[in-house]
């Protein structure tokens, strides 16, 4: 048996011996309750007993591309208020500090006017301004009990709290002792029944940081963002997540309070509860909990497209650090058709060690010291991207990578991907199911995800049956409509004494 062959065996056996409940739809449904409430949010409850624990995730049906020129990262930086607490959790006296955060707001506003003024500012009013602003920012601050909320979760035996904010979306998620589900649902629905945004300017410049510290300060963080404004030259996904810096100096509090109440409506949330619950027993409390939030009307949806690409774009980034290669194709949106098959297609060049590209380019050729492709750049909700990538070993340059890339991709247009190695793409997919589900985590993460993005959480069992149905012909006739010259755009960074040792 050689080793494709060997490979797929283990992985039909490993798929094989997974628990049934795991991958089988029928059982599944059993087990699970969609509840719809009268304000609009959706509840999945999974009732999965194996251990006294329950995870909670929360999905937002926003991200930077519903964001603006003016409050780039606006998105990111609701979801790090979303920790601040309360107006009963996170403060020492909220009837005192609303009031200095009104007088900190009002200060705000008059430092920001001098600082955008007609003909510039002047500095000795520009620095009064700011001093001002700076002392109120202060001593509303000294009237927060900081850390409050997330040391309730904490103490009660939490773990796992985290949030992110992507180009589509932005999470909630933690696990929590089976006796404390009510604890969650309340916590859970007054953080987003009326935030408080408290230390807004503070964690602005937290924001600040992390975006020097993650794309300034990073030659790959630098090249990302050039590649993507120039991949999407109208559609908002060339937007970056963490959001321009002169936005994050500029937008205020009351700008995510306008974000808050347009977008955390409960019509654009879904909520995934998986663990040791009876659904009969919490869907009432859950009901009485976050039905409190107020309907509001649903987001309108984006208007801009981006228009098809008729010309092949080039991004070159001078750097010290060694060069490295990617290309990208426009490709539909997650919900088309031919999802599955590009999907396929990003796995027979790039998963595992026995992936097209990894032969080819690390292992044979030597000249990448890793490299792969993926689909869902920057997000999946709206035609997206399809991206391969390789960072070169020492002494080899990026035209070696880039030909090698596609030496590849002409080999998908002309020969049909032989049956061994699309049997191992299909059982791969079975086998990610099946991970992706062997945790409560996990199961509340792709239910809400599914439910949210795909209007049905058992797409995650038909995306599965799709890519079964993928055929050879799929592939090459995706592969000779996407890959073309005027769909692609190209970004390097450039180090001419690395290429030249």
């Amino acid at each position: 048996m050689n080793r494709k062959s060997l490979l797929a065996a283990v992985l039909l056996v490993a798929a094989a011996s997974w628990p049934a409940e795991a991958f089988d739809l029928e059982q599944f449904e059993k087990n699970l309750t969609v509840t719809t409430l009268d304000n609009g949010l959706t509840l999945l409850v999974y009732e999965r007993p194996t251990a006294p624990v329950v995870s909670f995730y929360t999905y937002v049906d926003v991200g930077a591309a519903q964001e603006v020129p003016g409050i780039t990262g606006l998105a990111h930086m609701f979801e790090h208020m979303a920790f601040k607490g309360t107006a009963t959790i996170g403060t020492k006296d909220f009837e005192a500090e609303q009031k200095a955060m009104e007088r900190e707001d009002r200060a705000y506003a008059a430092y920001a006017a001098e600082r955008g003024r007609t003909g510039g500012p002047r500095a000795d009013k520009l620095e009064e301004l700011k001093q001002a602003f700076e002392e109120l920012r202060d001593a509303a601050a000294e009237l927060v009990a900081r850390d409050e909320f997330s040391e309730i979760i904490d103490r009660a035996g939490g773990v796992g709290m985290n949030a992110g904010t992507g180009a589509d979306l932005t999470v909630y998620m933690m696990a929590l002792p089976a006796n404390k589900v009510e604890l969650w649902a309340y916590l859970e629905s007054e953080r987003f029944l009326g935030p408080v945004f408290r230390e807004f300017y503070q964690e602005r410049d937290v924001v600040q940081e992390e975006r020097r510290m993650r794309t300034e300060s990073r030659p790959i963080g630098r090249l990302l963002e050039q590649f993507t404004a120039t991949a999407f030259q109208a559609h908002p996904y060339g937007q970056p997540v963490v959001g321009h810096m002169s936005d994050l100096q500029s937008f205020t509090r009351q700008d995510a309070q306008k974000f808050y109440e347009t977008y955390y409506g409960p019509s654009n949330l879904t909520v995934a509860v998986v663990g040791d619950v009876r659904a009969e027993q919490i869907l009432p409390m859950l009901e009485r909990y976050f039905g409190r939030l107020p309907a509001r009307p649903a987001p309108a949806p984006l208007r801009t497209r981006e228009p098809e690409q008729i010309a092949e774009k080039t991004i070159v980034l001078p750097d010290s650090s060694q060069p490295v290669y990617m290309e990208g194709y426009h490709r539909p949106a997650a919900r088309h058709p031919d999802d599955a098959v590009y999907d396929a297609i990003a796995d027979v060049l790039s998963t595992g060690r026995t992936s097209r590209l990894h032969r080819s380019l690390v292992r044979d050729k030597q000249i990448a010291a890793f490299a792969g492709a993926f689909n869902g750049y920057p997000g999946t909700k709206y035609p997206h991207l399809m991206l391969f990538f390789a960072m070169t070993t020492p002494g080899h340059s990026n035209e070696e990578i880039q030909q090698a890339i596609r030496t590849e991709i002409e080999l998908l247009k002309n020969e049909p991907v032989g049956s061994e190695e699309l049997q191992m793409v299909k059982t791969r997919a079975k086998a990610g199911l099946i991970r992706g589900l062997a945790s409560n985590g996990g199961i509340a993460s792709q239910l809400a995800t599914y439910q949210a993005q795909r209007g049905d959480w058992r797409e995650l069992f038909r995306s599965v049956e799709r890519i079964e149905k993928v055929t050879p012909e799929d592939i090459m006739r995706v592969a000779r409509a996407t890959f073309v010259p005027t769909n692609r755009t190209v970004a390097m960074i450039v180090n001419e004494v690395a290429e030249g040792e």
